[in-house]
C-alpha cells in the first residue's frame, strides 16, 4: 500500500513539474509575443482589421461657353442576384412578379427572367448577372421590385455602382471634349480637354480609416474622415453649341456627299483667338458610310496645305518690297519649269497674262511661284526667314497631347534643293496643320495681330473663378497695316471674282482663299494620289468676327469637282449664312430713348397742324377700333365702343362739326 501510494506520489509530482514547464513556457512565450514580437503583431492585425478607404472627390464638369453641359459624371449601376440569399417561402412567392416586372422594365420576355432566376437557385449561384448600365431611374425602380424590395440580406439583391463619364450633347465634339481611361496596364490615358485639365477637373481623393466587423462588414472608426475630398473644379470652354452644331452637320453633309474619307472644321473668334466650334470626321473603315470623330485631325494632322499657303508668298513679296500686287506676270499657256520639274496651273493653257493680284485670286501656280522664285533665288533664306517669324515653323503649344509637327524646309538642311524654294511657293515641300493655317488667316482678319487659339476660358469653383485664360498673342504683327490692307483686299476678290465665285453672294459678305493640294504624289507610281481640298477665311469681310477652315481629304474624284472651291467651300459658306441669319442679334441699342431736337422740333410742327385743321369729325369706317380710339382720344372727344374688330357706324356721322362735348359710339364688326 505504501509503494502504490509512493507511486501515485511521484506521478503527482512529474504532472505538476510538466504543468509548471508549461507554464514556464507560456510564461515566455506570451513576454516573447508581447514584448519582443508585439509591434510586430499588433501591426499585422492592425492591417487585418482596420484599413484606409478612398472616398472618391467628384470629378468636375466641363460646359460650353454658352453654359452648355458638355461632360458631366453620372451614377451608373450593375443589378446582380444572390440566389441563396432568399428564403424559400420568400423566393418562391415573389419570383414570378419579379421576372414579369424586369421583363418590363428591360426589355427580354418573362420566360427569360423566369429561367435565369430559378436556374440560378438551384445552382446556388451568387452572382448572377441582371442588368448593367442602369441609371438612377431605372436603378430605383428595380430596387422596388418584389423580392428585390427586401434589400440585399432577404432579396438578394447585389448593386455595383460606377461613375461613368457622359457628354449630354452626344458625339459632337467628341475629340475635343475628350476623356480619360485607364489602360489594360493600369496606366492613365486621354484625349482634349478631359486629359489635358485633369489636374483641376478630377479634384483630390479623401480618406476614411474603417475597421472590419462581423460577415466581412467595414465600419468608420471616427465621425471625421482622416482626410475630406475636394471636389474638382468646372472647366469652361470656349465652344459654342450653337455654332458647334452648325459646323458639324455642314461637314458631315459634305463628306457623306463626296464620299470623302475623312475631313474637319474649325471656327474662331477672331479678335480673341477663342475656338467656337471644331469638328473632326473620319471613317473606320474605307468601306465605311458612317463617320465618327476617330482622330483630332485639325490639330493632329501636318500635312502639305497646297494652295491657301500662297498668302504667305503675298505677304513677304509684299511686306519686303518686292513687288507690288500690280506686277505683270506672263503664265507662259499654263505651265514652267524648274530643273526638269514642272509647275502646272489648274486651267488648261492657263491665264495669259495677268497681275499678281489676279494670279491670286485665280490660283496661278505659275505666276506666283515665277513671284517668289525671282524675288528670292539668291536668297531663299530671306524667303524661309519671313515664314519662321510668323510662327509657321513651330508648333502652337496647344494644351492637348498629339500636336502635330509642322515641317518648313531650311536652306542649310542636307535635303534643300534647287526645286525646294519654287515648290513652296504653291504649297507643296512644306507641312503644318489645319489650325496653322487658320491661325495664319485668322491674323490678317485681325489686322495683322496673330492669336493663340484658345478651348478654355475659365476654371471655376460655382461662382468662383480659381483661373482666367486670356488672350495670348503670338505675333503682334505679322506685316504692315499697308500690307495687311492689301490682303484683305486679294482675299475678299478671290470670293467676288476669283476660285470661290460660286460661294459670292451679294447680301453676305466673305473673304478667303481656295486649296487643293495633291497628296502621296510620289507614292507606288502615283497608285496612292488622293486630293486633299480645303478653303479658309474669315466673315463678315468688312468687320471679320469669325474665321474659319474646312478641310477634306480624298473626296470623291469621279465627277472631276474635287476643288477647294467645290468641296470645301459650300461648307464654309452654310457655316457663315447660317451663323449670321439664324442665331438670334445680342447688339445693344444704345440711346435709345434719346430725343432728337430734329425730329422733336418735326413732330410738334406735324402735330399741333393736324390738330388746328381737324375741326369735323373724321371719317372712322373700316379703321380697326383701336386705332379709331387712339384717333379720338388725341381729339379730347369722348368715345364708347361696342364689338370687336374694325369700325362699321359711328353715332356721328363724318364732316359734322367736332363737339368734344358728345360721346362718339362706335359700333365694331
Amino acid at each position: 500500500m505504501a509503494v502504490d501510494d509512493k507511486h501515485i506520489s511521484n506521478r503527482i509530482y512529474l504532472v505538476a513539474f510538466c504543468i509548471f514547464i508549461m507554464a514556464v513556457a507560456i510564461a515566455f512565450k506570451l513576454s516573447k509575443i508581447q514584448i519582443v514580437e508585439g509591434p510586430r503583431l499588433r501591426e499585422l492585425a492592425k492591417k487585418e482589421t482596420v484599413k484606409s478607404f478612398l472616398i472618391p472627390a467628384n470629378k468636375g464638369n466641363i460646359y460650353s461657353a454658352d453654359g452648355s453641359l458638355l461632360a458631366t459624371s453620372i451614377p451608373n449601376y450593375n443589378i446582380r442576384f444572390d440566389a441563396v440569399a432568399p428564403k424559400n417561402e420568400a423566393f418562391e412567392k415573389n419570383v414570378k412578379p419579379l421576372a414579369d416586372s424586369l421583363s418590363k422594365l428591360l426589355g427580354k420576355p418573362y420566360s427569360f427572367y423566369h429561367s435565369q432566376l430559378n436556374i440560378a437557385r438551384t445552382n446556388k449561384n451568387r452572382y448572377l448577372l441582371i442588368a448593367r448600365d442602369l441609371s438612377y431611374t431605372q436603378y430605383i425602380k428595380i430596387k422596388s421590385f418584389p423580392l428585390f424590395n427586401l434589400g440585399a440580406n432577404k432579396g438578394g439583391i447585389i448593386v455595383e455602382q460606377k461613375t461613368v463619364r457622359e457628354h449630354p450633347i452626344g458625339k459632337i465634339a467628341e475629340r475635343t471634349i475628350g476623356y480619360e481611361r485607364v489602360k489594360p496596364d493600369g496606366e492613365l490615358d486621354g484625349k482634349g480637354i478631359e486629359w489635358s485639365f485633369r489636374k483641376y477637373l478630377n479634384g483630390k481623393d479623401g480618406k476614411v480609416l474603417k475597421q472590419k466587423i462581423a460577415k466581412g462588414q467595414w465600419k468608420p472608426i471616427r465621425d471625421i474622415n482622416e482626410v475630406e475630398p475636394q471636389d474638382g473644379y468646372d472647366v469652361i470652354s470656349t465652344i459654342d453649341v450653337y455654332i458647334q452644331d452648325i459646323a458639324h452637320h455642314a461637314l458631315l453633309k459634305q463628306l457623306k456627299e463626296f464620299k470623302a474619307d475623312h475631313g474637319c472644321v474649325v471656327v474662331m473668334e477672331t479678335k480673341t483667338g477663342k475656338i467656337k466650334a471644331i469638328s473632326n470626321l473620319g471613317k473606320l473603315k474605307a468601306t465605311d458610310t458612317t463617320y465618327f470623330e476617330t482622330e483630332n485631325y485639325a490639330i493632329k494632322e501636318s500635312h502639305e496645305p497646297g494652295s491657301t499657303f500662297k498668302l504667305v508668298d503675298m505677304i513677304a513679296l509684299l511686306d519686303d518690297n518686292k513687288v507690288d500686287t500690280s506686277k505683270v506676270y506672263d503664265s507662259n499657256g499654263g505651265v514652267i519649269d524648274y530643273r526638269g520639274k514642272k509647275v502646272r496651273d489648274s486651267k488648261e493653257g492657263g491665264y495669259g497674262r495677268i497681275s499678281l493680284a489676279k494670279g491670286f485670286e485665280v490660283s496661278s501656280n505659275t505666276v506666283l511661284v515665277q513671284a517668289v522664285y525671282e524675288n528670292y533665288k539668291n536668297n531663299p533664306t530671306e524667303f524661309v526667314d519671313r515664314i519662321d517669324r510668323m510662327g509657321l515653323n513651330k508648333p502652337l503649344g496647344l494644351p492637348f497631347k498629339g500636336e502635330g509637327q509642322p515641317y518648313i524646309p531650311q536652306p542649310e538642311d542636307k535635303n534643300w534643293s534647287a526645286i525646294s524654294l519654287p515648290w513652296m511657293a504653291f504649297g507643296y515641300g512644306v507641312s503644318i496643320t489645319p489650325l496653322q493655317t487658320l491661325t495664319l488667316y485668322n491674323a490678317v482678319a485681325n489686322n495683322g495681330e496673330m492669336v493663340k487659339p484658345q478651348f478654355v476660358s475659365e476654371i471655376k469653383e460655382w461662382n468662383r473663378i480659381v483661373k482666367k485664360y486670356n488672350k495670348e498673342v503670338i505675333n503682334p504683327k505679322i506685316c504692315s497695316a499697308e500690307t495687311n490692307k492689301k490682303l484683305k483686299a486679294i482675299l475678299e476678290n478671290v470670293v467676288k471674282r476669283g476660285t470661290a465665285s460660286k460661294l459670292y453672294s451679294k447680301d453676305f459678305s466673305m473673304a478667303g482663299k481656295t486649296g487643293t493640294a495633291q497628296a502621296n504624289y510620289g507614292k507606288n507610281g502615283g497608285a496612292d494620289k488622293h486630293y486633299i481640298s480645303s478653303f479658309v477665311g474669315y466673315f463678315p469681310a468688312d468687320t471679320p468676327k469669325y474665321s474659319c477652315i474646312v478641310v477634306v481629304h480624298k473626296p470623291n474624284t469621279s465627277g472631276n469637282n474635287y476643288y477647294g472651291a467645290d468641296v470645301a467651300g459650300p461648307v464654309f459658306k452654310r457655316i457663315a449664312q447660317k451663323i449670321f441669319t439664324d442665331s438670334p442679334s445680342t447688339n445693344e441699342i444704345k440711346n435709345l430713348n434719346k430725343k432728337i431736337n430734329a425730329q422733336e422740333k418735326s413732330f410738334n410742327a406735324f402735330y399741333a397742324n393736324s390738330q388746328s385743321e381737324l375741326k369735323v369729325v373724321p371719317n372712322l369706317k373700316g379703321m380697326a377700333g383701336m386705332d379709331a380710339v387712339a384717333l379720338l382720344e388725341n381729339l379730347k372727344v369722348k368715345v364708347k365702343v361696342i364689338g370687336v374688330g374694325k369700325v362699321k357706324k359711328q353715332s356721328i356721322a363724318a364732316g359734322q362739326a367736332l363737339d368734344k362735348s358728345k360721346t362718339i359710339i362706335l359700333e365694331l364688326s
